[in-house]
């Protein structure tokens, strides 16, 4: 599975938060029919036994939408289940240690927050970059924010897509517009929603018209 500036259009980040009777299985499906393009499976709570199991159903899920799938964080999982890819942050493995774990051909994404930690991370292998958060978030209390000059200027220096993360939904997204990313991470834009697949279709069309 490929990772290109297209498949990171609208990259979905899971969250068991907002359940509400459903399982992540379904809810990731009425995201894929809404048109995301990337999921990134991001468990904090699960053990590994029912971590590794949902990962399969979903990465299949991902496989039958031709979407690529990876995973957060964890390493050891992704390459267990074949997972396309994983993403790390800052603190978890430097990106060259992931490449070589996984392999040439696997997806590796990397969070940055400035120029610096970019250019490292694209010269030790990423395939993407995530970077945020540019509006205030409650998904990680700890995530300070990056300003617009200096996602910009990320964009600018690396020659790998950019997407921006970290608080953002349709109502603020055009704000990035002209600053060289190449889509969006969501997590509450799309999983909080009551109705998942119209809001993932209505941030998709927002997100066009911003990268655009």
């Amino acid at each position: 599975m490929k990772c290109d500036k297209e498949s990171l259009l609208l990259y979905a980040v899971t969250d068991r938060s907002w359940l509400n009777g459903q399982t992540l299985y379904e809810q990731v499906e009425q995201a894929l029919e809404g048109g995301a393009t990337f999921v990134q499976l991001r468990e904090k709570e699960l053990d590994e036994e029912h971590f590794l199991e949902e990962a399969r159903e979903i990465k299949e899920l991902c496989r039958k939408y031709n979407v690529p799938f990876v995973i957060n964080d964890n390493v050891d999982i992704a390459l267990a289940m074949d997972a396309d890819g994983v993403h790390v942050g800052q603190s978890d493995m430097e990106a060259g240690d992931v490449r070589a774990k996984l392999g040439p051909d696997k997806i590796i994404g990397v969070s940055a927050q400035t120029v610096e930690q970019a250019l490292l991370a694209q010269s030790h292998g990423a395939d993407y970059l995530g970077v945020g958060a540019v509006f205030p978030t409650g998904s990680k209390a700890d995530a300070s924010e990056v300003s617009h000059d200096t996602l910009r200027e990320i964009c600018e220096a690396v020659d790998i897509p950019v997407i921006a993360i970290g608080g953002i939904g349709k109502n603020n997204v055009k704000e990035l517009s002209g600053s060289g990313i190449c889509g969006i991470a969501v997590i509450s834009a799309i999983f909080a929603q009551k109705d998942i697949k119209t809001a993932t279709e209505e941030l998709k069309e927002a997100v066009r018209e911003t990268v655009m």
